[in-house]
């Protein structure tokens, strides 16, 4: 058995702005030219591994969480997978079919911060913040770059909340 934490993120040409340390009194400057276009990742790690699974569409939808699922059964066939979620309409539509090798378990409402693949985002984001990109497919070729530049001990320090190693080994004992 196998516990992997699962969440989406919005990806786009919104610039994204973060706090900048400048002198008392100096404004900071950033260049901005608002784009309006965007994809989404669907990803799962495994807190206690740090392995993780990415794919990207261009919706937040019932289907592309199927197809999400779908490709993430056949990514560990040999494993039974826990994804712990959060509660998003379209993670518990009822058109969706549960692959056999997967269970859903959701966190409670409203509590993004028990969902450690946030902080993944917020560091994903935080590699981002700072360039500019002037269309998407660059914005989507340097995301990819960036998740592949994750190891899995970086993956493991980021996720793994000792709540959740301590619940997968109960749940394996």
């Amino acid at each position: 058995m196998r516990l992997f934490c699962q969440d989406e993120c919005r990806i786009g040409l919104m610039p994204i702005t973060r706090h900048r340390v400048t002198l008392p009194g100096v404004k900071p400057i950033q260049e901005a030219k608002p784009g309006y276009e965007y994809f989404y990742l669907y990803g799962a790690v495994e807190p206690e591994t740090g392995q993780r699974f990415f794919t990207e569409h261009e919706r937040l939808n019932s289907d592309c969480f199927q197809r999400f699922l779908d490709r993430f059964a056949e990514a560990f066939p040999r494993s039974h997978n826990i994804l712990v979620l959060d509660n998003g309409q379209f993670h518990k539509a009822k058109k969706l079919s549960i692959p056999k090798n997967i269970d859903l378990t959701f966190l409670p409402p409203y509590s993004p911060e028990l969902n450690p693949v946030e902080r993944l985002w917020q560091d994903l984001k935080d590699q981002l913040s700072f360039d500019f990109y002037e269309h998407l497919s660059s914005l989507r070729q340097e995301t990819r770059m960036a998740l592949r530049r994750y190891t899995d001990r970086a993956i493991r320090s980021l996720t793994g909340y000792s709540y959740l190693l301590e619940a997968r080994h109960v749940l394996s004992s």
